[in-house]
């Protein structure tokens, strides 16, 4: 097995790298640094391809080292960006950390990516006005099976192009994504083929249903779905718009075969805090998900992984990690941050500070700014996210555990950035200081502008090992954040930690809200009557604050860094009843006294003291005194035979 090796170029000599300090605090066999790898040092590059297990220290060239390899016949070597992301600045500070820390985290190994395949027949249905419909089927009848939809009212083309089908009616219903439309219709009307003059039509039939591979829409209406552009094989545009139609119908001829959509979000249901007893508590997936790809599903919710886009927000607000993002996986994310932090330190006493973007807007205005302009600081270390808006408080606050000086969140008009404002809030609330921000910069400059200012110190002195789940990791992040802080932090209404707090006059200890929470945090006593509360475990859905009888509990929505919040604590207690027969202690004191109160002689069924006295027995003995009654139900004797069809056949044929 060769050992990997690193090629290090420095373009030109446009950039310094310290060959000797990256290869000492990364590991990592370096080469000598070149100075055009991709050209004049290209011999260098193949031999190295030849020899195996190589990693260069280049993005831009990339298309040319693979197809180096390819012309060698070896395998593709990996790539790392150094020159800019770090290389190209115009800060005079060492960016050798910098560099080492984005070598190492480019050194983990990334999960593996799980798929589905999706196969797409090449069936198509156009909507929209006749003339640019019937134009958009005529482009496209040669490569796709091609239905356009007119309205009923819609003129009868002359021209009866037969390569194509036209079909009258309104559309009431759309669901699907690509390869698996499903389409209702009413007033459903078919041509009549044959015959001479304009085509003829069926009698209108409502409810036609059908199913395709992909929808496009050149309609000058509301799209059919939320998000469009995240719907793969919906495609629409303004058939006004010469460009944007020539880019759909493009798009559109290549939607023929059999694709891969990967599977972004792992939902495990038993841990879904959604509803209970249709009585709804957590929403928050739900209210974020721009496609509606999730729905409700009983006491859980469901995700349609061919719908979801796999934005993230669901990941970042869920309360108990039942939806988690899964391309990569969260725990992946944290061992980025990790990697990152401790190789930086190896060079640097200084903190560095975090940049996420994502892989499109903001990595582009990051290449940018580092050829035309400062560059990005020597001490912000970028880390990219496919999925960015899954970069919620959890990770912030583990990053910063991790030793960072701060997080920015660097936003794209691509972005669902919905719910991401509240995830800052709340890693700051939790921090103690705005460590965390949003920006949204059009160009370089504006975003050379948020980078370039003001250095915080680290908030922490010993970092974190960030592992465990995302509740558990806030809270390792949060004690290390808050060292001399062991009293409960106030948190913004909606935040998934929190305490109850109870009426103690109001309630009944009917334990209703007990049967009901979805994850343990209010438990009984089997041996007493007791309510009792472990705050680390509460979700704040709310279930229990619903289902309330007496309406006796209240979220409190705070995080409790104190040891008492892993423990059960008891929140209310009463006398048991002892049984007037056995003794047994059986239920609350105070509640069988209420009942025997309001029901003894003031209903029907409880007139007289014996009936009054089953309300003070335990199970047991009420079932024996009702047996031994003068109004037993089970004194009735065998219950007669039922009648059966043979019997009365048998009774006419003895008479």
């Amino acid at each position: 097995m060769t050992e990997t090796k690193l090629l290090l170029c420095d373009c030109l000599g446009s950039q310094t790298i310290d060959a000797e300090a990256i290869e000492r605090s990364s590991g990592l066999p370096c080469s000598k640094v070149y100075g055009e790898l991709c050209r004049k040092d290209a011999e260098a590059a193949a031999a190295a391809l030849q020899a195996g297990d190589v990693i260069i220290a280049c993005q831009q060239e990339r298309r040319a080292f693979e197809d180096l390899a390819a012309d060698l016949d070896v395998a593709d070597p990996a790539f790392v960006d150094l020159r800019d992301r770090a290389g190209w600045t115009a800060d005079t500070a060492s960016v050798t950390p910098k560099m080492a820390a984005l070598i190492a985290e480019g050194l983990l190994p990334v999960p593996g990516e799980k798929v589905v395949d999706i196969t797409s027949e090449g069936s198509c249905l156009i909507l929209g006005d006749p003339e640019a419909a019937l134009e958009a089927a005529t482009a496209l009848c040669d490569v796709l099976s091609v239905t356009v939809l007119l309205t009923p009212e819609a003129e009868t083309p002359l021209l009866d192009d037969r390569r194509y089908d036209i079909v009258r009616g309104r559309l009431r219903t759309a669901t699907g994504s690509l390869g698996q439309f499903k389409l209702a219709f009413d007033a459903l009307q078919e041509r009549v083929p044959g015959g001479r003059g304009t085509s003829t039509w069926t009698a209108p039939r409502e409810g036609g249903r059908t199913e395709c591979g992909i929808l496009l829409d050149l309609r000058r209406e509301p799209p059919l779905f939320p998000a469009p552009e995240k719907r793969e094989g919906y495609l629409r545009a303004d058939p006004g718009n010469g460009k944007a139609l020539t880019k759909v119908l493009l798009e559109a001829s290549q939607l023929v075969g059999t694709f891969e959509k990967p599977i972004h979000i792992r939902l495990d249901s038993q841990l879904c805090a959604h509803s209970r007893a249709q009585k709804t508590g957590c929403s928050r997936c739900l209210d974020l998900c721009p496609t509606g790809a999730i729905t409700p599903a009983g006491d859980h919710v469901a995700v349609d992984t061919m719908i979801c886009a796999g934005c993230g927000s669901c990941s970042a607000a869920c309360p108990s990690g039942a939806i988690a993002y899964d391309a990569p996986p969260v725990a992946h994310t944290f061992a980025r941050m990790q990697t990152l932090a401790a190789t930086w330190r190896k060079l640097s006493d200084a903190p560095a500070r975090l940049l996420v973007h994502g892989p499109g807007h903001g990595a582009d205005l990051i290449r940018l700014s580092a050829r035309y302009g400062r560059g990005l600081p020597a001490d912000v270390i970028p880390l990219e996210m496919t999925g960015l808006a899954g970069f919620g408080h959890a990770e912030a606050l583990g990053a910063l555990g991790c030793g960072f000086a701060s997080v920015t969140l660097l936003v794209s008009p691509e972005t669902e950035v919905e719910g991401l404002p509240f995830q800052v809030a709340l890693a700051n609330a939790i921090a103690g200081e705005d460590r965390t921000e949003l920006i949204e910069p059009t160009d370089p400059d504006q975003l050379e502008a948020a980078l370039y200012g003001d250095v915080h110190p680290a908030l922490v002195d010993q970092p974190i090992l960030p592992l465990g789940s995302r509740r558990q990791i806030t809270r390792l992040a949060a004690r290390a954040l808050r060292p001399d802080s062991s009293a409960s932090l106030p948190l913004p209404a909606g935040a998934p930690y929190g305490s109850v707090t109870l009426d103690q006059d109001a309630c009944t200890l009917c334990l209703s809200c007990v049967s009901l929470c979805p994850s343990g945090a209010l438990k009984e006593n089997p041996d007493s009557p007791q309510l009792r509360f472990q705050e680390d475990a509460c979700l704040q859905c709310g279930i229990c604050t619903t289902i309330c009888p007496e309406k006796a509990l209240t979220l409190d929505p705070r995080l409790n860094l104190a040891d008492d919040a892993l423990r059960p604590i008891v929140l209310k207690e009463e006398e048991p009843f002892q049984c007037i027969e056995c003794g047994k202690p059986f239920g609350v004191r105070s509640t069988v006294m209420r009942l025997t109160e309001k029901l003894a002689g003031k209903h029907s069924m409880f007139q007289d003291n014996k009936a009054v006295k089953l309300i003070q027995m335990c199970d047991d003995c009420r079932v024996n005194a009702v047996y031994h009654s003068e109004n037993n139900p089970f004194a009735m004797g065998e219950r007669p035979r039922v009648r059966t069809t043979d019997d009365y056949i048998s009774k006419r044929r003895d008479h």
